[in-house]
């Protein structure tokens, strides 16, 4: 039959496309409640990646006003945990294509061993000192953190649009739209009211995969007098699953130009992509280990 191969090809479209269209008259989860379980797991990254150690290669653009390349710049670090009460730990390994001498890294490295070592020190002869420091310090950044979660919810009109399948996993998709009359409490929710966003969750998980988010009017920073984002500067955000019991960030990037001061104006884009996640471990002798290459 020499129409069969056609005919054949025919039938399977119109039956994937039935599938489809089954698949997405499938009733959408209730907003509310899927949303109440979403922000229980919402957490800072940093925080998150807290128990890793990887890899991050940045990279930067300076633009000229028509959106040209004038320079790049692309630089990768090894992150590791901060020691308590610190941010984490970075050491420059590669600039540009240019490794850095074994010698300088081998060097940070003792160094900070040194300090870990002391802290471990301090520890041991003060516990509960050390130990009622870290708490304070948590229960107050716990704080500040739900502070913001809570103006997110106030200043966003969120609307639940519809499954999207990303990256292979099943997401539903939001879109969040600043209230005109919203009245934040805290700096970054006065923010946000400049800000539209776009977000996948995953169904299953309920946690943030992509984030995409667009400024829609002037967003002043450091009182309006440091700088000053531009309408139409954007930021998408990525995470993926890792060991397949968390998600962290993937893919950051960014496009936008600030007035600085009162007179410069910087134009930029740029992207930071993370790799190589592995567990953080110390042995006993408090002895840093590297991300394998």
């Amino acid at each position: 039959m020499p129409h069969a191969a056609p005919l054949a090809r025919t039938l399977a479209v119109a039956l994937l496309s039935v599938t489809g269209l089954v698949a997405q008259e499938r009733p959408l989860p209730d907003q509310e409640s899927f949303l109440r379980e979403v922000r229980t797991r919402l957490q800072t990254d940093s925080t998150l990646q807290s128990g890793y150690i990887y890899v991050e290669t940045r990279r930067e653009q300076k633009l000229d006003g028509s959106g040209r390349v004038q320079q790049e710049s692309v630089k990768v670090y090894e992150s590791y945990p901060g020691l308590p009460g610190e941010d984490r730990w970075e050491r420059l390994i590669s600039e540009n294509g240019q490794p850095r001498a074994a010698s300088d890294l081998e060097k940070e490295l003792r160094n900070r061993q040194k300090k870990a070592e002391a802290m471990v020190s301090e520890a041991t002869d003060q516990p509960a000192r050390q130990q009622a420091r870290q708490q304070r310090e948590y229960a107050a950044q716990r704080r500040e953190s739900d502070a913001v979660l809570d103006d997110l919810f106030l200043v966003y009109n969120i609307r639940m649009e519809r499954r999207e399948l990303l990256d292979g996993h099943e997401t539903i998709v939001f879109s969040l739209t600043p209230r005109r009359d919203a009245k934040p409490r805290t700096r970054e929710g006065s923010q946000l009211r400049t800000v539209a966003v776009r977000a996948w969750v995953s169904e299953s998980d309920r946690e943030l995969v992509r984030v995409d988010a667009e400024v829609i009017d002037t967003l002043s920073m450091g009182f309006g007098l440091l700088a000053r984002l531009h309408k139409g500067a954007k930021l998408s955000f990525l995470r993926t699953k890792v060991n397949d019991e968390v998600w962290l960030p993937s893919r950051v990037s960014y496009s936008g130009s600030a007035r600085v001061g009162l007179v410069a104006v910087l134009r930029r884009s740029g992207m930071s992509e993370f790799s190589g996640y592995r567990k953080f471990s110390v042995d006993t002798s408090t002895t840093y280990k590297p991300p394998a290459p």
